[in-house]
C-alpha cells in the first residue's frame, strides 16, 4: 500500500558538487513510492503482489502496465522523487517532493474498505511511505488493525505520528531506521543490544515485532521470541534508495511461505536482499545472483533478551 507514491527521476552524473553545473548523462523515470518498490521486488521474488493506495489517473495507467494494481484515484496529481546518482563512487543525492493534497473526503474511508475487501484474497500487506496532506494518520493503524483481525500478518513501514499510532496494534510488526526508532522510543540506539532495549517497551504494548534497519551496520530484529542482529562481512557501496523496500518485501515474503517465522533466517534474507538493492542505480530493483550469493555470508548473532515486564491488571 502506497498512499503517497511518486515518479521517481534518477539523474547519472559523475561527481555532484553543490553550487555547479553538471552534464547529465542519463535520466531514468519510473513509477515510484515505497510500496510501489515492496510490490516490485515481491514480484521479483516470485510472489504475486498488488499495489494499492492513492494515486491519480496517469500513475495508475502507468502502473498497470507493470503491476497488478487497485487504487483509490483521489490525487489531483503525483509527486516526484529526484536521485542523483554519482557513477564516480556510487553516492546518492535525494530530492523528495511533499505531494498533493487529497481534498476529497471519502477518500480514506474509501481505501480502509477496498483494503478490507481484498483481505480474504491476500495471504501478507505492507503499508508503506509517508502519507499526503488531507488524510489522518490515524489511517495506517486503522487498515493494519483490519488486517491483523483478518490474521493477515502487516508490516507498517510509516513514520511520524502514522508510525506511534501504528506501534499501538497489536500484533502489528514494524520496521523502522533509526531516525524512525528514536522518534518513536526517545531514545537513541547505537549498538544491537540498545535497539533491543529501545524496542521492549514496544512488545510489551502488543507490537510483534521490529525489525530496525541500520543502514551498513545490518539489521537487528526484536520478537517475543528472541533478538538477533545481522550483518554483511563488509558493505556494499551503491545507491541505498529503495533498499530498505528491498528488505520489507524479503520479510513479508517469508512470513506468508511458512505459519511460524524463522526470524535469524527472515533476517539474513532481508539483510542480503537490501544489499542487492544498493548495487542497483533505481530503486525498486535487486540483483538476485548477488542475493542468492551473498545470502550465505550474512552474519546473525543472537542477541539477549531481557526478561519482559508483565502487565498487572
Amino acid at each position: 500500500m502506497t498512499m503517497n507514491p511518486a515518479y521517481d527521476m534518477t539523474y547519472r552524473v559523475e561527481h555532484f558538487e553543490r553550487g555547479q553545473a553538471h552534464r547529465v548523462s542519463s535520466v531514468e523515470q519510473r513509477i515510484g513510492g515505497k510500496g510501489i518498490n515492496v510490490t516490485r521486488v515481491l514480484n521479483q521474488l516470485g510472489k504475486y503482489a498488488r499495489a494499492t493506495g492513492f494515486s491519480d489517473h496517469a500513475f495508475a495507467a502507468a502502473a498497470e502496465l507493470e503491476m497488478p494494481v487497485d487504487f483509490v484515484h483521489a490525487l489531483p496529481w503525483v509527486r516526484r522523487t529526484v536521485v542523483i546518482s554519482e557513477s564516480e563512487d556510487g553516492t546518492a543525492t535525494a530530492l523528495w517532493e511533499p505531494g498533493a493534497r487529497v481534498s476529497n473526503p471519502h477518500a480514506a474511508e474509501q481505501l480502509a474498505v477496498r483494503v478490507v475487501g481484498l483481505l480474504p484474497e491476500i495471504n501478507g500487506l505492507v503499508i508503506s511511505g509517508s502519507l499526503p496532506g488531507g488524510i489522518s494518520p490515524t489511517l495506517p493503524a486503522e487498515i493494519a488493525r483490519s488486517a491483523i483481525a483478518a490474521d493477515v500478518p502487516t508490516i507498517c513501514d510509516v513514520d511520524g505520528e502514522a508510525l506511534r499510532l501504528a506501534a499501538q496494534v497489536p500484533g502489528v510488526i514494524l520496521m523502522p531506521n533509526g531516525d524512525e526508532l528514536r522518534d518513536l522510543t526517545g531514545t537513541k540506539p547505537a549498538t544491537p543490544d540498545e535497539v533491543v532495549a529501545a524496542a521492549l517497551p514496544l512488545l510489551d504494548n502488543g507490537v510483534r515485532a521490529v525489525i530496525a534497519t541500520r543502514g551498513a551496520d545490518g539489521m537487528v530484529a526484536v520478537t517475543a521470541d528472541g533478538a538477533w542482529s545481522a550483518v554483511l562481512p563488509e558493505p556494499l557501496a551503491g545507491n541505498p534508495t529503495g533498499a530498505g523496500d528491498s528488505a520489507t518485501a524479503a520479510v513479508i515474503a517469508a512470513l506468508t511461505a511458512k505459519p511460524v517465522p524463522d526470524w535469524p533466517t527472515i533476517l539474513a534474507d532481508a539483510v542480503a536482499t537490501s544489499a542487492a538493492a544498493v548495487v542497483i542505480p533505481v530503486a525498486g530493483e535487486i540483483d538476485r545472483c548477488l542475493r542468492t550469493r551473498i545470502a550465505p555470508t550474512v552474519r546473525v548473532s543472537q542477541l539477549d533478551l531481557p526478561a519482559r515486564r508483565e502487565t498487572v491488571l
